[in-house]
């Protein structure tokens, strides 16, 4: 009997995982506050105003910790006006990791501007400051360091390098609100941080994003370029160049963020730092049971070091098939899956610079490919040019993403990675490797039915 227990899913035996495991996975929280808050505002008739959302701002400048913070529709949104707002412009350069979604990097397009990309740390998948300084050019204005998987990038060199080659230093804070780097949140480190706050995201709020900034350049800038009425405001814009601009938008963006959505993003606020304290318990609480086995190891900050991964956005961890006899980790994800683990999927995002609107495609009719339009040399990064990068998806498996502490559901999937990890040998006469297509250009895709 025990033996037939012990035998994997993918072979006959019975699933690991085989409960019901509730609003386990429910994410974001929404109760009668949220739907009562967003409900005045239809009342109201108030969706197109500013009173709710600059009460928001305020309330997440005061959380964050920065002296301001700017509403978007979106993330992209947000991250392009951060992009203009550090004066990014025809003919310039931005670095940023090739391991991203694309908008860290592709609104680069619409200012005349283009990325140079750059290699990834292989335990932290963020960018590695080590590559940073050489890839930076007479054109470069601008660093984008991505906090990937909710994990802080390496903050101090990368603002040594930024200070010494006198550049701007931009945050994409979109997998990350509320973690932390070292004690200090995240978005505020750099000159600018911007973020999405869309429905998968850990802080959810609906489809929006917000740019945070202690610069009063940046700030106005970001107003200027697509925020409608406030870039008509003489009592918000004080740059005097600016001023003599106002009425209409720089960018010629209607970035306001509809204000349902900022009433959800008040309520969601004050919970925030309690819920994804659970999350960071339930998911510690995941790992540290699988401490000391072999082929997988936890995507997460050193202990103690006073980094910390808010909400654990996307969780995944770091797999070594050689201590698997070799077996892929597409093979390894199929075990877990028949046991009912259902987020186990290989790899993560593409990397962005093998993508043919990165190389060849001419976007805009420039007669030649837009990432080079503008720019003396060409910065096409073709396959082999980034191999840390390319080589990630193969080496990272996902993992169940837990929203609440109970240790007795989380158990169960305890048992299906030991059960997958005891008897992976019997998985490798039927390893055809890892799929050809590994990961995807986003996050939300699923498993092959």
């Amino acid at each position: 009997m025990a033996e037939r227990e012990n035998k994997l899913a993918l072979l006959g035996g019975n699933k690991a995982v085989d409960i019901d495991f509730g609003d386990m996975f429910v994410w974001p929280i929404i109760t009668d506050e949220d739907r009562k808050a967003s409900i005045e505002v239809l009342d109201a008739r108030k969706m197109s105003g500013l009173d709710i959302t600059k009460k928001f701002e305020d309330e997440f400048k005061q959380w964050i910790g920065s002296k301001y913070a700017l509403a978007c529709p979106n993330g992209t949104s947000a991250l392009q006006e951060a992009m203009f707002a550090v004066g990014l412009g025809v003919g310039d350069e931005m670095i940023v990791p090739s391991m991203t979604y694309w908008a860290s990097a592709l609104q680069t397009y619409s200012l005349g501007a283009t990325v140079n990309f750059a290699e990834v740390d292989p335990e932290t998948l963020c960018i590695d400051p080590a590559d940073i300084e050489k890839r930076i050019t007479k054109r470069t204005k601008a660093i984008m360091v991505v906090h990937y998987l909710s994990s802080p990038c390496d903050m101090d060199p990368i603002m040594k390098i930024a200070k010494k080659h006198n550049l701007k230093v931009i945050e994409d804070v979109s997998h990350a609100q509320g973690s932390l780097y070292k004690g200090r949140q995240l978005g505020t480190i750099g000159d600018v941080g911007a973020m999405s706050l869309m429905t998968a995201k850990s802080f959810a709020i609906g489809e929006a994003g917000i740019l945070v900034t202690d610069d009063r350049g940046i700030y106005e800038r970001s107003i200027m370029f697509g925020h409608y009425l406030r870039h008509s405001d003489p009592d918000t814009i004080t740059d005097p160049q600016l001023k003599s601009m106002i009425g209409i938008p720089l960018g010629g963006y209607k970035n306001r963020l509809n204000q349902m959505t900022s009433a959800i993003g008040r309520v969601q606020l004050k919970y925030y730092p309690e819920r994804i304290a659970e999350i960071d318990k339930a998911m510690n609480y995941f790992w540290d049971q699988l401490d000391g086995l072999p082929g997988i190891r936890p995507q997460r900050p050193t202990k103690g070091s006073g980094s910390y991964k808010g909400g654990w956005y996307c969780p995944a961890g770091l797999y070594f098939r050689e201590q698997l006899g070799g077996l892929s980790a597409t093979r390894f994800c199929q075990a877990l899956q028949a046991e009912g683990v259902e987020a186990a999927i290989a790899g993560l995002n593409k990397p962005l610079h093998l993508h043919p609107i990165f190389n060849t495609v001419d976007i805009y009719g420039h007669g030649k490919p837009t990432r080079s339009a503008n720019s003396d040399r060409d910065l096409s990064q073709g396959p082999g040019s980034l191999p840390v990068t390319e080589a990630v998806s193969k080496r990272i498996v996902r993992v169940p993403h837990f929203k609440h502490y109970r240790p007795e559901i989380i158990d169960f999937y305890i048992a299906a990675y030991k059960k997958v990890i005891e008897n992976y040998k019997d998985l490798l006469s039927g390893d055809d490797g890892n799929d050809a297509e590994i990961g995807g250009w986003n996050l939300s895709h699923t498993k092959k039915k």
